[in-house]
């Protein structure tokens, strides 16, 4: 007789759309590499916008069909290689890696299955939660503020959303060119945290709306994407850019597709930033070993609170990357 043996890990899935309540840790079979994946045993995992749209179903292009087609979320993780498959040619079994596994997911888990192009070597100077909290907000400050923003010293930029991981990674990215005058927009409760980041303004959302303030930037990174494309319009300088890296999608839209008309007219650049995953991973590393990229994590946190954490990330509480740490 042939008897097949099942390992079991835990993960935090979940099988229908809803809020925090609808994800549960269950025991799962653990997964087994195929020739061009890597078996990681996770150390860290964070939270994503996406993983959130993915939980909830919504927007309408995260809800394909009528249950969830990734039961196991969470992209951005950091572990150890146990195990690759044949045709893995840059990894090997103890190799500390990270990455973003959109597309893939399954981060929420004991042990998860990667392409072997989704992950880097880890920095032996990262904690497995800082290297967590990097791969996809990382990214997304680098395209947003350098590839797309191309942030110059002495510039005027205003991040809303600030104190999350794009905000709190790219005051960073920004400084290390240096003379640039920050502006970040967040909630009252969170505004320490940038004033200790190196932001020498603060907005609070709740009170003031920035676009109305009659202030002008050369550069604004949206994270949020929440007001008419109009308001950025009146909030840039002559010659600035409004880049978008996340949001409303019905807004995000409206700046890709009205964007360049608009700048034909003004002299003023919108853009919308596709995320390209993982290729920024060595640059972040090479900074953070250098001493020129700290990370603020919020947390870390137990897998067995994984409904908590995304209670708090509902209610937009979070302060830094959100971080769930699993033995």
């Amino acid at each position: 007789m042939n008897f097949r043996i099942f390992l079991i890990l835990k993960a935090a899935i979940y099988t229908q759309y809803g809020g925090p309540e609808v994800l549960q840790v269950r025991d799962v079979e653990k997964p087994q590499p195929k020739d061009d994946e890597v078996l990681v045993k996770v150390r860290a995992v964070s939270i994503n916008d996406w993983d959130w749209g993915l939980l909830i179903g919504e927007p309408w292009v995260n809800r394909t069909s009528k249950k969830p087609k990734y039961p196991i979320l969470g992209s951005d993780i950091a572990g150890t290689v146990e195990a690759v498959g044949k045709s893995v040619a840059r990894f090997k079994a103890g190799d500390e890696v990270f990455g973003d596994l959109s597309n893939m997911w399954g981060g929420f888990a004991e042990y998860v299955c990667a392409k072997e192009k989704m992950l880097a070597i880890k920095s032996p100077k990262m904690t497995f939660e800082e290297a967590a909290a990097i791969p996809q907000a990382g990214m997304l400050a680098v395209q947003g503020l350098i590839d797309a923003g191309k942030v110059k010293r002495g510039e005027k930029v205003l991040i809303n959303g600030a104190a999350g991981g794009v905000g709190t990674l790219g005051i960073h990215l920004v400084n290390n060119i240096g003379g640039a005058e920050m502006t970040g927009v967040d909630s009252f409760h969170k505004l320490d945290i940038l004033t200790q980041l190196g932001y020498q303004h603060t907005v609070d959302y709740t009170r003031e709306d920035f676009t109305n303030t009659g202030k002008r930037y050369d550069l604004i990174l949206d994270v949020k994407t929440n007001r008419p494309l109009h308001h950025y319009l009146r909030a840039l300088n002559a010659g600035g850019r409004y880049i978008t890296v996340g949001g409303s999608l019905g807004k995000i839209f409206a700046v890709f597709a009205l964007g360049p008309v608009i700048g034909l007219f003004t002299g003023k650049k919108f853009r919308v930033v596709a995320l390209k995953t993982n290729k920024d991973l060595e640059f972040m590393k090479e900074l953070f070993d250098q001493g020129k990229l700290k990370v603020l994590i919020d947390g870390p946190y137990k897998l067995e609170q994984i409904r908590d954490v995304f209670e708090k990330y509902r209610n937009g509480q979070q302060r830094g990357k959100m971080v769930i740490a699993i033995n």
